[in-house]
């Protein structure tokens, strides 16, 4: 395999990242994270203090480059997160930038000062085994405590360069996002992605609608956010000139980390004449499939699988399911070289996560979802929690939430099952209305939905909340829901 970042083994000139007030030329970026890669030939493990800054990004770089595995820390975890995470892990180390105020408990690691800058020609990259472990991102929790992803470095140049493919791109591209850098797609897509390719990223700090404008209408061509970036925006170009002309001119606009709604698909599109992309991936797998760039609009589906991943739907009992009715939902599970190589420390949740040897076997992703009659996919939500068996029939909620949210009444929409003695779970809708003051009666809810989808999609209780629990990527957190 060809080194992660060819730019780094003869460095220019050229741009390569601008976080804030920070710009790191490529020949810049070799010499500050050459000069900190040395300084980890000892250790084993890092941790990453990981803000949204220039720093956080050299810091990744150069443990990449000493082929030593990096653990991103979230800055916003909690005191018992954080303790599981640093025990789990023992990082030898942690890296942050000398101004980052370090909470207590990374207090008895030592600390290593991330620099902007390096003496002398930059070091040259390690020889470092492909399959050996890249980065080790943590879970959101939702299932238990957050556990340890082992990302190898075959696996993200493999997702990446499939990305590449599939999107073209190249050197060429300026990438602007303001994700945030402990979590796949903010650090592994949105930093290493554009290094990797030898362009330019410039990461916001944090995201803004002025920001998106100024850095996509001053020369970027690419934008990476979330739906909830994306429906700010879409809120915001009836208004803003600057915005439509910045979103207009950008090759690409690609949503990804939860559904984005169709739509705010819709208004983005009628405003812009631009199509948001969207992806599907996850921490186990990194990216799984795409719409295309340049293709037919798709809303409310993930694309096809990426060069040289194989994704199936497969049935409760096991069973591969052949067709492509659009219809009938199925567990998605991925094999190819983007698989991460286990849980840290959990042989068992490693062995239960695969349908055979984790080796050339099948990810089951626990992600529900319908093949269109093309071959897209379309995603229904997961398996633990988005799957409603009502009245005999399997119910996925995307679909229903989507339809929520074509109502004018609903700002934000979530659905959910709940036991019900005739039918099993019965559907419940939670809705934001647009209009606190004149929210939309149940009745209404239900019968748009029933026109939209089928009368028994329909749902049976609605629930009106001021806001909907979301976590840092903005997927919504049902189960912070409150016990109806």
């Amino acid at each position: 395999m060809r080194a992660l970042f060819p730019a780094l083994e003869a460095p220019t000139g050229r741009p390569a990242l601008r976080c804030g007030p920070d710009a790191l030329s490529y020949e810049e970026l070799a010499r500050a994270a050459g000069a900190l890669a040395a300084r980890l030939a000892e250790t084993r493990r890092v941790a990453v203090w990981a803000v949204p800054t220039a720093r956080t990004a050299v810091a990744t770089v150069a443990a990449l480059l000493a082929g030593v595995p990096a653990v991103p820390l979230n800055p916003r975890s909690g005191e018992r997160e954080l303790a599981h995470v640093l025990g789990d892990s023992k990082p030898d180390a942690v890296l942050a930038g000398p101004a980052d105020e370090l909470p207590e408990a990374l207090g008895g690691l030592p600390r290593i000062d991330v620099d902007l800058s390096g003496p002398g020609a930059p070091r040259p990259p390690a020889e470092v085994d492909p399959e050996s472990t890249a980065l080790i991102v943590y879970t959101s929790g939702t299932t238990g405590p957050p556990k340890g992803v082992l990302l190898s470095r075959r696996a993200v140049a493999a997702s990446l360069d499939a990305l590449a493919e599939a999107w073209a791109w190249t050197a060429d591209d300026v990438l602007v996002h303001g994700l945030p850098l402990f979590h796949v797609h903010g650090l592994v897509l949105g930093i290493l992605g554009p290094l990797r390719r030898g362009g330019e990223v410039r990461h916001l700090g944090a995201f803004s609608v002025e920001g998106v404008a100024r850095e996509l209408g001053g020369g970027g061509t690419m934008l990476f956010g979330v739906p909830t970036m994306y429906h700010r925006l879409a809120d915001a170009l009836p208004h803003d000139p600057e915005l439509v002309r910045a979103l207009s001119g950008a090759r690409l606009l690609v949503s990804g980390s939860a559904a984005l709604p169709v739509h705010d698909h819709e208004r983005i599109a009628a405003a812009t004449g631009r199509t948001v992309v969207e992806r599907y991936g996850m921490s186990e797998t990194l990216m799984n499939t795409s719409v295309r760039p340049g293709g037919p609009p798709r809303p409310g589906t993930v694309g096809t699988p990426l060069p040289g991943v194989e994704v199936r739907l497969v049935e409760e009992d096991g069973s591969v399911l052949a067709g492509s009715d659009g219809e009938t939902v199925g567990e998605v599970q991925v094999r190819g070289p983007n698989l991460f190589s286990g849980y840290l420390n959990r042989p068992g949740a490693t062995a239960d996560a695969f349908d055979g040897s984790v080796a050339g076997g099948w990810f089951r992703t626990g992600d529900m979802a319908v093949r269109e009659g093309d071959g897209t996919i379309r995603l229904v939500g997961r398996k633990a929690t988005d799957l409603i068996k009502s009245g005999g029939y399997k119910i996925g909620a995307g679909e229903i939430e989507n339809a929520l949210l074509d109502h004018p009444g609903v700002r934000e929409a979530a659905v959910t099952g709940e036991p019900d003695p005739d039918l099993g779970e019965r559907i419940v809708a939670w809705v934001v209305p647009a209009d606190p003051g004149k929210p939309p009666a149940a009745e209404e809810l239900a019968g748009h939905v029933a026109r939209l989808l089928a009368p028994h999609k329909r749902p049976r209780t609605v629930r009106l909340l001021d806001a909907l629990p979301r976590n840092d990527l903005g997927k919504v957190l049902k189960k912070r829901l409150p016990q109806g």
